[in-house]
């Protein structure tokens, strides 16, 4: 008997170390056939598992198969096998299902009806979907391993929507009032002919955390005045100040005034105010001009700063009148951070808002797949979905031990007493 067991032992150990480890990244570099051979790979595994699985409920309930008698105070007997499926890396694959009797008739199997239901393995489809493999592909993938039940093309259209209604639901409704949010950054991201506004929240230990988004142009100062009260409405607390890093759009920067008003400063993001400028000028001009805006914005105090634009401006009065209203407009919002005296320290994470760019480049990597955007749900479920699987791998900003120190500057900036408001606490 023991020597059966450490045979059945031994040829599972040999399975796993056959099996290969494979990252997230991994997977979604692979072609469609090289993920179906994975997957080939993967289903024994998963089968062999639940097999076993299945066994220990059966011995628990039944008693051990060889007895020679089964447990009297139980009265449960095996009774051979039934065919059944469960479900592995999101599809249906066949299985034997043992049975057992007692005298008031059959005993379910509660490890089976987890397995068949497969709800904790929904995930698994949930994320080859977002990864890669799209639906009209997924019924080939599926056919591809032995013993699988094919899920079609709708099927799994219809898995991942009701999947990621789910996390659009979620998302749209988590509780903010549990973080410490000490900057926020704002931008648009484009989903075919109509705009994404995000909204992520950088608490005090820099953890990165979605707020929320909203389907609406960054001009559109009243969908976005309406979208920010929402966040404080789920809890976003902002009485002891916050920084707001935006591209610039006129509608934007009107609706965090009108909402945030005396609890915000604002941060213009100056890669974007850069580029602004300089297109007004010949493109024999720009690589000089953009280079020394470059260098005006890197000088470590505000008033070095200040000194060196106030130059440029001086030399682009004769040059063009654009570009000098350009740099006119929102001048002393590029150099908060210089103002509030951190820039040195927190200048890499919050002079621009290319924190959120790269996540927008991520998100547009899982949504590549669809080649068509139907609908206004569409593009929510696959945002959402997309943010929802991102968060979790963000890392913290960079200088994140100097937030406490960017919080003191902001709250002195706006003259907010530290005092008071733990009074009011």
């Amino acid at each position: 008997m023991r020597s059966m067991q450490g045979a059945k032992r031994k040829r599972k150990s040999k399975v796993l170390k056959k099996m290969p480890v494979i990252t997230r990244e991994q997977f979604e570099a692979l072609e469609l056939n090289s993920r179906i051979a994975l997957i080939q790979q993967l289903i024994p595994m998963g089968m062999m598992l639940a097999a076993d699985e299945l066994r220990r409920e059966v011995a628990r309930l039944a008693g051990s198969r060889y007895q020679r008698k089964e447990d009297p105070e139980a009265g449960i007997s095996r009774y051979g096998t039934n065919p059944g499926s469960i479900k592995l890396a999101g599809q249906r694959v066949a299985i034997d299902v043992p049975r057992l009797r007692s005298s008031q008739g059959e005993v379910p199997l509660e490890s089976y009806q987890m397995l068949h239901s497969g709800t904790a393995l929904d995930e698994t489809l949930f994320r080859r979907v977002l990864y890669g493999i799209s639906c009209r592909n997924y019924e080939a993938a599926s056919e591809a391993v032995p013993g699988a039940i094919g899920l079609s093309k709708s099927t799994v259209s219809e898995q991942f929507i009701s999947a990621s209604s789910q996390q659009l639901k979620a998302f749209q409704e988590r509780d903010l009032s549990e973080l410490d949010v000490v900057a926020m950054f704002l931008d648009g991201k484009t989903f075919a002919e109509d705009t994404m506004v995000i909204a992520m929240g950088i608490t005090l230990d820099g953890q990165k955390v979605f707020l929320g988004f909203v389907q609406t142009d960054t001009e559109n100062s009243r969908v976005l005045a309406e979208f920010l009260r929402s966040l404080l409405d789920r809890g976003l607390d902002i009485s002891q100040g916050l920084l707001t890093i935006i591209d610039g759009g006129k509608g934007l920067l009107s609706a965090v005034k009108k909402v945030f008003k005396r609890r915000t400063v604002i941060q213009r993001c100056q890669w974007h105010k850069r580029e602004n400028v300089v297109s007004y000028l010949a493109k024999s001009e720009q690589p000089w001009m953009r280079k020394r805006l470059q260098r005006a914005y890197e000088r470590p105090t505000y008033e070095e700063a200040h000194k060196a634009l106030l130059k440029i401006r001086k030399d682009l009065e004769s040059r063009n009148q654009s570009a000098v209203e350009s740099l006119d407009e929102g001048f002393e919002e590029t150099l908060t951070l210089h103002r509030l005296g951190v820039f040195g320290l927190l200048g890499i994470s919050f002079k621009t808002t290319n924190c959120l760019e790269s996540i927008n480049a991520q998100a547009e990597e899982r949504c590549a797949k669809v080649d068509c955007w139907k609908n206004s749900s569409q593009k929510q479920r696959w945002l959402a979905a997309a943010l929802c699987d991102i968060e979790p791998r963000l890392k913290r900003v960079k200088g994140y031990r100097h937030l406490g120190r960017l919080r003191d500057a902001i709250m002195k900036e706006l003259k907010l007493n530290p005092v008071a408001l733990q009074a009011a606490a």
